[in-house]
């Protein structure tokens, strides 16, 4: 599959949607009260649209985006009519379950937390594997299940070097230790010749002087 396979895959919308910038005013009817762009054709794909924009679009296919949290999001009633949405998670909000346009990272899982986001690493459900759109069509594309694949084996190769680096390791430790040991009682050196004569040398009996113990008289 080449990359004009994975980009028929998609329709070809859905793309410029993820890249656009919503909640903005329109440049068209600035002095309207509704200039704000929350819309956007899936046929004329020329950006973000107004309510009064969408009088030029009659008979064609538009959305309309929303917010949550400064995050853009869409219904799944709507979208899921004109795009497969399935492992993205879906969310409630006021009312009605949307899904997530562009990913969300977190710095950290929460606790407990047993599935994540393929792509940005996002707190998921169990059942699904992408947290919005943006995050399904990186995450589905095969140079990003390469890259998934290769950083699988270089963690594989690392893990394996570094317990045999540690073993290694080990083992000198080991030998280096044993060395350490016998240096520490080292054999008797033989006597030299110096030290044969002294330890053969014996002290002589004493003697008195002859007149030691003469006492003279006048």
């Amino acid at each position: 599959m080449g990359p004009d396979d994975e980009d028929n895959r998609w329709p070809p919308w859905l793309k410029p949607l993820l890249r656009e910038s919503f909640f903005v005013q329109c440049k068209h009817h600035i002095d309207s009260h509704k200039s704000e762009c929350n819309m956007y054709c899936l046929d004329c794909m020329n950006g973000a649209l107004c309510s009064l924009c969408l009088n030029f679009h009659k008979d064609h296919r538009a959305i309309q985006i929303r917010r949550s949290s400064y995050h853009d999001v869409i219904r799944v009633s709507e979208i899921q009519k004109v795009l497969d949405i399935s492992g993205v998670q879906t969310y409630i909000i006021n009312s009605a379950r949307v899904v997530f346009l562009n990913e969300r990272p977190q710095p950290r899982p929460g606790k407990g937390v047993t599935n994540t986001c393929e792509v940005c690493e996002r707190s998921l459900l169990d059942s699904f594997r992408f947290c919005s759109l943006g995050c399904k069509i990186v995450g589905t594309s095969r140079s990003y299940q390469k890259k998934r694949v290769a950083m699988a084996a270089s963690d594989s190769e690392d893990s394996y070097s570094s317990s045999s680096n540690h073993r290694r390791s080990k083992s000198n430790n080991s030998n280096n230790n044993s060395n350490k040991i016998q240096s520490f009682s080292p054999s008797t050196p033989p006597p030299t010749s110096v030290n044969y004569r002294t330890a053969k040398r014996r002290k002589g009996i004493p003697h008195r002087a002859p007149m030691g113990g003469l006492v003279l008289e006048y």
